[in-house]
Order: structure tokens, then sequence, then C-alpha cells
């Protein structure tokens, strides 16, 4: 693969609240040199609502030498909404890439289950549901296709009018996007038990079609039976009114080594495949703590994608400052890394 990264979390805002309290610029810099040094990676996708933390992490990132995927990530938002946030970070990753740094800008992700006006559901919770209603499913996507091709085209007009770099966005297959205003094809993609047996001959496919080819998001959970349920590995946490996750919903074995092998075969995948650049998701998910004592289902971590598990309260000892420890699968992502 050309591009080799992992996705950083700057915080996903939803109704003004964030889901990384903490932003320090210092430890953002640490994260990023040992993304780089450590996980051997030589591109970061940085996602976030807000955009002067995207900003932030973008533009040190660039000074590392990264190729920078410049990534608003809206919830909740309107149409409109959506093209006020991607108007102003087209600018800002704009000024970004005039300093000489390699930087592609990612129209968003998952909008259609993500935010208002796609699908039905009046929540993130009610969209996502539809993807267990297959009979319902069927009967919205010919519509769906419209309305996110539709909002695409404008969002990419915004976009170039600010931002002269490569254009792409994140998109779940069921979109069904026309990759005619962008420059890479670009999928959140993960492997389910329901696809392992074509997940491989889908990603040939995919190459096949002609331009270069982005997995923006892929990974597992930390629970014994992640892997199986692919995207859906968060499912296992129950959430309070606003959004934030309070425990497990029943008890589920930690296993840090199916989480490393999930991503190891996947990384060997699109290697085989012809993929130009894959995004491990992602490096923390700052508000699923690790909590190893006491009741096994706040444990939050179990279910976070992360390949470090966030402390709480505390500091780690291999990095020593940082609030968090490495995942068997921090080793896995960069012992594959190094070999490239």
């Amino acid at each position: 693969m050309r591009a080799r990264g992992i996705s950083y979390d700057t915080g996903f805002v939803r109704d003004g609240a964030t889901s990384r309290r903490h932003f320090d610029p210092d430890t953002v810099r640490r994260e990023l040199r040992i993304i780089r040094d450590d996980l051997h990676c030589n591109a970061v996708r940085v996602m976030g609502g807000d955009p002067d933390r995207v900003e932030f992490a973008a533009s040190y990132a660039a000074e590392l030498g990264l190729e920078v995927w410049f990534s608003p990530y809206p919830l909740e938002l309107t149409t409109d909404e959506m093209l006020a946030l991607f108007a102003d970070c087209a600018e800002r990753a704009e000024r970004i890439r005039l300093r000489g740094a390699d930087v592609v800008f990612v129209t968003g992700a998952e909008l259609s289950l993500m935010n208002k006006g796609f699908l039905p559901g009046d929540s993130t919770q009610d969209r996502v549901g539809l993807l267990s209603r297959p009979d319902r499913l069927r009967t919205v996507l010919g519509e769906l296709g419209v309305r996110v091709n539709d909002f695409l085209r404008e969002a990419a007009e915004v976009v170039r009018a600010r931002f002269g770099g490569r254009v792409t966005y994140a998109a779940v297959p069921l979109e069904g996007v026309d990759w005619t205003p962008f420059d890479l094809v670009s999928l959140d993609l993960y492997r389910s038990a329901e696809v392992a047996d074509r997940f491989a001959d889908g990603v040939r496919d995919l190459v096949a079609q002609g331009k270069p080819v982005a997995v923006t998001e892929f990974g597992s959970a930390c629970y014994v039976g992640a892997g199986d349920r692919g995207a859906r590995g968060l499912e296992v946490v129950e959430y309070d009114a606003a959004g934030g996750p309070l425990r497990l919903d029943g008890v589920h074995e930690r296993d840090e080594a199916g989480q490393a092998a999930y991503l190891r075969e996947l990384l060997d995948a699109f290697e085989a495949g012809g993929i130009d650049s894959a995004f491990v998701f992602t490096f923390a998910l700052y508000d699923h703590v690790h909590r190893p004592d006491g009741d096994p289902r706040d444990d939050l971590d179990r279910a976070s994608y992360g390949i470090v598990k966030v402390l709480e309260n505390r500091e780690g000892t291999t990095y020593p400052g940082l609030p968090w420890e490495p995942k068997a699968a921090f080793a896995a992502v960069a012992g594959h890394y190094r070999r490239r």
C-alpha cells in the first residue's frame, strides 16, 4: 500500500458535547510522533467535529511529514450545517497544503447514517438500526442513493472552490456513491462474519473500478466475537441520553489477541487486493476507558476500536506522561507497517 495510516480522533461533537473532553496540545504532538515513529505510519486521517482541533492536529502531522487526510466528521447536522462545516475546513486544509504538505480532504463520512435527511430516523441509533432490517432497508436504498449523490455533488463543489488538493468521501457501501466528483474511492470497510467468505473478492472488485481505492476505516473492538461483528462492535455499549457511553450490556471477555489478528488479516487482504491507502480505526477512543478492576461491564475499552487502552485518572508506563497503554493491536499494526 502507498499510504499506511491510522485515524486520529480529535473529538466527535454531538449537540455541542465532545467525546474527547481533554485536548492537550503537548499530548497531541506526542501521539502524532508515536504514530509516525513507533507505528511506522506515513499517513494519518485526522477526524473530529471541532475545526480548530482538526486543524491543529493536521498542521502538526504535516510538520512531521505525514500525509494528512483532513476529515471533518459531522454528527446529527442538517445539510446546510454540513456544507458550512466543509467550507470552513476546506479553507483550513488549503492553508496546510499551501505550506507544502500532502493533504487529502475527506468530505465527511457515513453521512446517511450519522446525519439527518438521508434515511428515516430521528437519531443515529434509529438509522443504524435499519441495517438489521434488510427488508425495510431495501425499500429506501434507491431514494437514499439519489439524496446522497445530490448532496455530495454540491459538497464537492463547495470544497473544490476552497481547496486545491485531492478530494474524497468516506462512504458506507449501501450509499451507492457516484465517485465522479472525487479523486479517490474511499470506503469504511469492515469484515463481518456475514461477508467473510467474499471479503477478499470484494476488495479486488473495488480496485478494478479504476480510481485509487482507500479504506478510510477498518478495525475491531476488543472482546471475544467482536471481529465477527465488524462495524457493529459498539452495539454492546449502553449510552446515556446525551450519547455518552455508560457500560457494556453484559460480560464480554477481553480479547486483545483477537483484535490484533483481525487487523493483521485485513491489512494483508488490502495489500493483496491492491488498495492504495488504509487507515486503521483508530488510535484511541478517549471516552471508552479501561477499567480493569470491578464489574467487567464497566470496562468500556473492551468495546473500543482503539489500539491503545485509555486509562482513567492515571498515566501509563510504556509512554510515561500519556494516559494510555498499547494493546496487542498496537504491536500488530507497527509490525505490519514496519515491513513495508
